[in-house]
């Protein structure tokens, strides 16, 4: 029976589960009702000060500014409340620290929209509903934290004992099938092992009582944002594969911001392509041949930020570049701390060759010692390469081989997540990466 639970669970037509230590599906407590949360957001953000503003003068109640104000300001919130709601449910995840950049996001293009449109609109009430958005989704935040920990229930048998050392829920390690737990989010099980019979009534039974059942692997995963890749065994190949169709809307959008950027940047990075010309000798941009999309090869271009070296593209020490590598210019470490030697990669995105999110692509020699030695290495390629990714953010530069395996986690992760939401946080943490220069070397 614990294996039929656990095809059920790992199905790709199942329930998808997710729980990260900030979001916990199962929450007893109202605060982390949806019903709650959005219908008092709505209540404070938007139509109080709509209210407030029909209090001063209730004859603007029939006006179209009140409207339009109102029904933009709904929409923003909705997609600010879904998108936090959504990236908060991913591994390492502080969702407070998120709330204003979301929210700021939404308000934006949406308003940003009314303003293209010439939609007559209130700013003031724009901004007031911004506001109270903001506070009150940090205001829940600040109350949840105060709450007790979330509450998994752990049955004994298989492999459950790698959740010791993760951190951020209150682990209930229960030896007996008598022992039921008051109001605990979930039961977390390795449900392809053998249990005995008394351990597969007890899940059914936490199931049948409206207690969510998970298995240990979806578990690990949601906590720790990797997807383990040791075994063929203990992968479902199938459900790594990402949405076909969000593929192509990636690309169409990925394509159009590109090219804006490439116009908008244009005197931008034809000044830093003449500093780093007066910075050093050599040209101003870097080529290198590297394996993308499909497995594909492919030239990627960046800004040159090292020394110009005879072509040594067989020695794979000549394309790792160390911490501290003497051969990086002054010009250089800036380009790298902040991540602006990415910028011309823009050429590779209109190629279709890239993407502004993916798995980092690798130098060919690289990708061949890899391919070598980490099992499942080339399946990576299966989504096209990106100038940032999930592993970028959460791991930053590496090359030795253990910490590739590690990388490869976190890409496997990405796939199988593959999702708008996603990349929103990846583009945020990216932002907050450019400005702290995580990881650069």
């Amino acid at each position: 029976m614990a294996k039929a639970i656990a095809d059920t669970a790992t199905s790709g037509e199942g329930k998808k589960l997710n729980v990260a230590a900030s979001t916990l599906v199962g929450s007893r407590h109202f605060l982390f009702r949806i019903r709650f949360q959005l219908l008092g957001g709505l209540t404070f953000a938007i139509f109080a000060p709509a209210i407030i503003r029909i209090a001063f003068n209730p004859e603007v109640i029939y006006t179209i500014n009140l409207q339009v104000t109102v029904a933009a300001a709904v929409m923003a919130h909705l997609a600010g409340f879904l998108a936090h709601r959504r990236i908060g449910n991913f591994p390492g995840v502080a969702a407070a620290s998120y709330i204003l950049p979301t929210f700021a996001l939404s308000y934006g293009a949406v308003f940003l929209t009314i303003f293209f449109f010439r939609f007559e609109y209130s700013r003031f009430q724009a901004a007031a509903s911004f506001t109270q958005s903001t506070l009150w989704y940090f205001g829940l935040s600040l109350v949840a934290r105060r709450l007790d920990p979330y509450r998994l229930v752990v049955v004994p048998g298989g492999d459950v004992e790698r959740l010791r050392a993760l951190q951020g829920v209150h682990w209930f390690w229960i030896q007996s099938t008598n022992v039921i737990v008051e109001k605990a989010n979930g039961v977390v099980a390795d449900l392809r092992a053998d249990l005995g019979d008394e351990w597969e009534r007890y899940i059914a039974d936490r199931a049948l009582s409206g207690t969510p059942v998970y298995h240990v692997k979806q578990v690990s995963e949601s906590l720790t944002g990797r997807v383990e890749i040791e075994h063929l065994s203990e992968n479902t190949l199938g459900s790594l594969n990402p949405n076909q169709a969000y593929l192509k809307i990636k690309q169409a959008a990925d394509w159009a911001s590109a090219l804006v950027l490439v116009f908008a940047l244009a005197p931008a990075l034809a000044l830093i392509a003449l500093l780093i010309r007066l910075d050093s000798d050599g040209p101003a941009l870097f080529r290198q041949r590297r394996v993308g999309y499909r497995g594909k090869i492919y030239t990627v271009y960046k800004f040159r930020s090292m020394r110009t070296e005879p072509d040594t593209g067989s020695d794979k020490n000549s394309v790792i570049t160390k911490r501290d590598d003497d051969r990086i210019t002054p010009m250089g470490r800036v380009l790298r701390k902040f991540r602006i030697d990415e910028l011309p990669q823009a050429i590779n995105i209109l190629r279709g060759e890239m993407s502004w999110i993916g798995p980092r692509p690798e130098a060919v020699v690289l990708s061949k010692m890899y391919e070598t030695e980490l099992p499942f290495y080339r399946y990576r390629h299966i989504v096209r390469p990106g100038i940032s990714g999930w592993a970028q953010v959460n791991q930053g530069h590496v090359a030795a081989i253990d910490d590739v395996m590690e990388k490869l986690h976190y890409d496997f992760y990405y796939i199988k997540n593959f999702s708008p939401w996603l990349d929103v946080l990846i583009v945020l943490r990216t932002v907050k990466t450019m400005l702290t220069g995580f990881g650069a070397r």
